[in-house]
């Protein structure tokens, strides 16, 4: 399932994220030439973020490359100067107080001061010995002054270079560019037959994630692969259903819970009652089935042959009989014997189908089912998710059961019908024996599309 649709997206989403990376080559060249030659001594970041095209900049007109970084170049220079003249006027100072304090040291007496001194001259020599012990100050604050220059001086290089880099690196997409791109992608999910409603909504979510962002070249591929991820999580994750814990609940009433299944001819419809039913024996429930088509030729035998090999008790009329009163004998039969679960299997029929349509109400009517589970073949792609609103309309179903998805290989089908009508997918029907049927976990889903 899913190998179709997987290998369409994988090559649709190498196609946009390849014409995402091909629109930001197309940055002008001017903007692609080197740093200024201030910023030439420090290490090339070329390998690390240039392309080929990029490397080649020397074939850029000279004369060009001086009008484009002329102002940025004038401006650092005379922020250069700025600074220079903030840190002048310190240096200046120490350097004059160490002259200063040197030739004070050089008049210092050699000879050891006499005991009794005027006192003019003990202040004096106090001052002398105060500015000596100033030095080592001073000489620390000019070292921590230089660091702060060069290190002011080494950010204002790597920040020039960092704009060249995001400038040559990134690119903003536009929103008319990215509906021109997104095409190969909507193209493949059409072909997959997902519908539109979930087409509009992926769409959306990469449109919020990659238009009017700054996107590295290097990280599209990835942003659109989560982005879609994001999505389909999104998509799939209708409120699930726990139809073991209802049936539970429901026994503790001392009630049997009802099912009725809906859906069109050749569905899988009755199919897909038996696999229920032994996955209802396989987790101690005992269920009754109930062949309430009395319309298509074969019906009540295809069951009756179903119920007979899972030694499951079924409750039938003749063709033609009222199949609400089948459905009606069958609800009263389970109450009876103490069952835990009907199944009501009802007639395949067409949203067109007026009668059939009217009908199918006046079964929920007098069954008052607890679940209404439409059951739709996979392979039908759209169909199948037209017919479930159909139905819904009609109904208001509240779960969903896909048929022969081992056969789809679009997928479109399971990605889109829940998402359309609101209702959770329980079950995919993944082969021809009874014990063919898979609880729907998107997890699965997004795993086989390569997304997870």
């Amino acid at each position: 399932m899913f190998g179709f649709l997987k290998e369409k997206l994988k090559n649709a989403v190498s196609k946009l994220s390849g014409d995402i990376v091909k629109e930001a080559e197309e940055i002008t060249e001017e903007v692609e030439c080197a740093a200024p030659s201030e910023a030439s001594h420090a290490p090339k970041p070329a390998d690390e973020f240039s392309t080929p095209s990029q490397q080649s900049h020397e074939e850029v007109s000279k004369p060009r490359k001086q009008e484009v970084l002329a102002g940025a170049i004038e401006e650092k220079e005379e922020k250069k100067e700025e600074k220079k003249e903030e840190k002048k006027g310190f240096f200046s100072k120490f350097f004059a107080k160490k002259e200063e304090v040197t030739e004070a040291t050089l008049q210092l007496p050699t000879a050891p001061v006499p005991q009794v001194a005027p006192l003019e001259t003990q202040l004096k020599t106090a001052k002398k010995h105060e500015e000596i012990s100033a030095v080592p100050k001073l000489a620390e604050e000019a070292v921590v002054a230089i660091k702060e220059l060069e290190q002011e001086e080494a950010e204002e290089k790597r920040g020039f270079l960092t704009k060249i880099r995001e400038t040559v690196v990134s690119k903003r997409l536009s929103e008319d560019k990215f509906e021109d791109i997104f095409f190969d992608l909507e193209l493949a999910l059409l072909e997959s037959n997902v519908a539109v409603a979930v087409i509009e909504k992926i769409k959306q979510d990469l449109k919020d994630r990659l238009v009017d962002h700054k996107l590295s070249r290097f990280k599209i591929e990835n942003i659109i692969l989560e982005t879609l991820k994001k999505s389909l999580d999104e998509i799939l994750s209708a409120t699930p259903i726990d139809l073991l814990q209802r049936i539970v609940e429901k026994r503790k009433q001392s009630q049997p819970y009802v099912i009725a299944f809906v859906g069109v001819n050749g569905s899988g419809k009755t199919t897909t009652i038996a696999k229920m039913a032994k996955y209802f024996q396989n987790n101690n429930l005992k269920p009754v089935l109930v062949a309430a088509d009395t319309f298509r030729a074969a019906a009540i035998q295809q069951l009756e042959e179903h119920a007979n090999k899972l030694c499951v008790k079924i409750i039938k009329h003749d063709y033609g009989s009222d199949p609400a009163a089948v459905a009606f004998d069958g609800i009263a039969y389970a109450r009876a014997k103490n069952a835990d679960v009907v199944l009501i299997d009802t007639a395949g029929r067409l949203h067109s189908n007026t009668n059939l349509m009217d009908e199918m109400k006046k079964i929920m009517r007098i069954a008052n089912p607890d679940l209404k589970i439409f059951i739709g073949e996979s392979i039908t792609g759209n169909d199948c998710v037209e017919q479930a609103q159909e139905f819904n309309d009609a109904v208001v179903i509240d779960a969903i059961v896909l048929s022969k998805t081992d056969v789809d290989e679009k997928g479109g089908a399971a990605i889109s019908v829940s998402y359309v009508i609101g209702k959770p997918i329980l079950f995919l029907g993944s082969g021809q024996t009874y014990d063919s049927l898979l609880p729907f976990d998107k997890e699965v889903i997004l795993r086989n599309l390569g997304l997870a």
